[in-house]
């Protein structure tokens, strides 16, 4: 899945448009970044086209920062001037967008650094 691919999908399944989508992606990359290993952000990166690889590699650390999905959204509203439902909704379908573009493997990788919450966050409500 190529860049523009990614961020059409987000802007689709959002009805954000596909400026915000955008943002919204390279935000939730960014910020997501933050929770993985230097190792785990290497290889999610390496999986992704360039510009959102970009993304990941900008908010990669040496020291894993430990932060929960509700911060993680909040973190992500304020990025992109976004209500906090809709930043919502936009990081869980970065997440879902995320789980088609890269491996099962790296996939399941970087959700086991992330946490049970993020994986919640993916199920189905209801």
């Amino acid at each position: 899945m190529d860049e523009h691919e990614f961020t059409r999908t987000v802007a689709e399944r959002t009805g954000l448009s596909r400026q915000e989508a955008a943002d919204l992606t390279w935000a939730t990359l960014e910020t997501l970044a933050h929770r993985l290993s230097p190792g785990e952000a290497r290889d999610l990166s390496a999986e992704l086209p360039e510009r959102l690889a970009d993304a990941v590699r900008r908010g990669g650390t040496d020291h894993i920062e430990r932060f929960d999905y509700h911060d993680t959204v909040r973190r992500v509203a304020e990025r992109t001037m976004l209500k906090k439902e809709e930043a919502d909704k936009g990081v869980r379908t970065v997440l879902a967008v995320l789980r088609e573009a890269v491996s099962e493997k790296e996939f399941n990788d970087m959700m086991s650094q992330l946490g049970a919450d993020f994986s919640q966050a993916l199920e189905p409500a209801g």
